[in-house]
């Protein structure tokens, strides 16, 4: 057998001729290849995908697919969950390994285990506290959930697994996204006083013995640096120009954001609500550009105008990362019978992962 196609010869190729080869690469796989396309992704990128979506909806599509190859075209955790949920038989792809998340970056096993093993001098953290994970993050973080009972969440159903949590033990410790977590809880009726935030650069999280006592929720202090960039200011600015709009924000946008938005929810929702709004409305929306302007392109046709939260260019760097390039260096070594940059997760971790899948399933 001929050797893998290498990335550096790909490197120059243009986005048409990049089409093209990306068109007849998954003609001659057919069926035996699936493309995922998560909806920050670059158009460039996602024009190619045959399934779009949220990282848990693509993943479950795929693993019941009859596909062998699941290409994800989103960022490393994403292809992670892939192969987590995906058959034995079949194989997840990411078509650049270097496209991270900087919010599941935030959070590793290492300053997770020390911030449990610390919560343990204080309070009986086994049987006082429910460890929940983002699914943006990385697979040993979902294994740890799943070795102290814990469990996973997605932005659409935050709630009802915090409930689900809080039903097991009376503390939550909530990681990656302190955003998601606090918005979520401040809707369930939890005052903000009672969650606390978890500053891993900090001996005992920045926090006191009274302030872990007293905590319902433990906030880890990470954040998407996408949804950073959303200011209740840039709200209040758009409304003095336009008073009639609607806001609707991302549940990992800050709690002053969410606070004067009309609508909160994951990006399944934003599209479902914006798509099924009133003719001839205007939404500004904090969330990922790409997402906004493709929104926008849709909507145009009703007369809705759908504007994008922050004045600056804010996009997901590191999902950009995933290009025509990439896409067709992939696609083209799996024609040729050649598999690169599979994504596996360890058989030990990949069960106990699952297992906090499960668990979420169950409770939403």
């Amino acid at each position: 057998m001929t050797a893998a196609l290498p990335i550096h010869d790909y490197a120059l190729l243009d986005d048409a001729e990049c089409d093209a080869r990306i068109v007849a690469a998954k003609a001659k796989l057919g069926k035996r290849c699936i493309v995922l396309g998560h909806h920050y992704q670059r158009d460039e990128v996602f024009k190619h995908a045959d399934i779009y979506g949220d990282s848990l909806k693509l993943s479950r599509e795929a693993a019941q697919s009859e596909a062998e190859y699941i290409v994800f075209c989103g960022v490393h955790f994403m292809a992670e969950v892939a192969d987590i949920l995906s058959r034995p038989e079949q194989i997840a792809i990411l078509p650049d390994l270097a496209a991270g998340c900087s919010m599941a970056d935030m959070a590793n096993k290492v300053k997770v285990q020390q911030c449990w093993d610390e919560l343990a001098k204080i309070i009986d953290v086994q049987n006082a506290v429910t460890p929940v994970t983002y699914i943006n993050s990385a697979a040993d973080l979902k294994a740890f959930c799943g070795q102290h009972d814990g469990i996973v969440c997605t932005s659409s159903n935050a709630e009802k697994i915090l409930n689900w949590s809080f039903a097991k033990r009376e503390k939550v410790l909530f990681f990656p996204d302190q955003h998601l977590g606090r918005n979520t809880g401040y809707r369930m009726g939890i005052p903000l006083e009672q969650m606390v935030t978890w500053d891993f650069n900090k001996p005992q999280g920045g926090l006191t013995e009274q302030q872990i006592r007293d905590a319902k929720i433990i906030l880890w202090k990470g954040y998407c640096s996408v949804h950073q960039a959303f200011q209740p200011e840039q709200i209040d600015a758009f409304k003095e120009k336009h008073p009639e709009t609607i806001v609707i924000s991302h549940p990992e946008a800050c709690f002053e954001v969410c606070e004067k938005s009309d609508y909160i929810g994951s990006t399944e929702m934003i599209l479902k609500i914006v798509r099924e709004a009133e003719a001839n409305t205007r939404w500004l929306v904090a969330t990922e550009l790409n997402l906004v302007n493709r929104l926008n392109q849709e909507c145009k046709a009703q007369g809705k105008s759908v504007h994008f939260m922050a004045p600056t260019l804010s996009m997901c760097s590191t999902m950009f990362r995933t290009d025509p390039q990439h896409l067709c260096w992939v696609l083209e070594n799996l024609a040729a019978g050649h598999v690169v940059n599979q994504v596996s997760v360890p058989a030990e971790q990949a069960a106990l992962a699952k297992k906090t899948l499960d668990n979420m399933l169950l409770a939403s």
